[in-house]
């Protein structure tokens, strides 16, 4: 049985490999300029994930449609899981792997950013949701592990975290997820 010391140890262990990581950082950096280059053409920007990243999407989402560190006027983000409805229809329809793809072919513009997270990065459902934004001419961010997974492939930008193991991935995410939300809050508004 591993310690609750032990588990904190490797949770700054990967955040030190990340600091360490200037091409991660850089990525990080990429991310929140495409999401401002968005918001300022008018775009949205859309969030999925399963389980675990469906949250952290969720979470994403809601700091830019509410406000993170000041307050200012809300941006158009949505986590795709949302519609209950959409979800269990599709679902039930055609297949689970398509609810986030179908959601998009309906709504997302080549001036939007879909962020993409899977700890594998080999979740089908969202493989699917990012190909489908790129065919809509869309700009697709991936939030993964250190492989990728076959969602790499479909991506414009990769964030991956250096690990392997998804509770240090996901506590990972939720930093980036956090940064990049301050950096887009302050680059559209903090001078106005």
């Amino acid at each position: 049985m591993r310690s609750i010391e032990q588990i904190l140890t490797e949770t700054i262990a990967v955040k030190t490999r990340i600091i360490d990581d200037r091409r991660l950082l850089a990525v990080g950096d990429e991310i929140a300029a495409a999401m401002v280059r968005s918001y300022r053409a008018g775009g949205r920007a859309y969030f999925c994930g399963n389980g675990g990243s469906a949250a952290d999407a969720q979470h994403f989402a809601a700091q830019l449609s509410g406000h993170f560190i000041f307050d200012r006027p809300p941006l158009a983000a949505e986590a795709l899981h949302g519609n209950a409805s959409h979800l269990t229809a599709v679902a039930n329809d055609y297949d689970y792997e398509s609810v986030f793809a179908r959601a998009l072919e309906g709504s997302i513009r080549p001036e939007d950013v879909l962020v993409a997270i899977s700890t594998s990065g080999d979740s089908e459902s969202i493989i699917r949701a990012a190909k489908a934004a790129h065919d809509k001419g869309a700009t697709v961010v991936a939030f993964t592990g250190e492989s990728g997974g076959a969602l790499r492939e479909h991506a414009d930008l990769l964030l991956n975290v250096p690990s392997s193991d998804t509770g240090r991935i996901q506590e990972s995410h939720i930093v980036f997820i956090h940064a990049i939300s301050e950096r887009v809050e302050h680059d559209l508004f903090a001078a106005a």
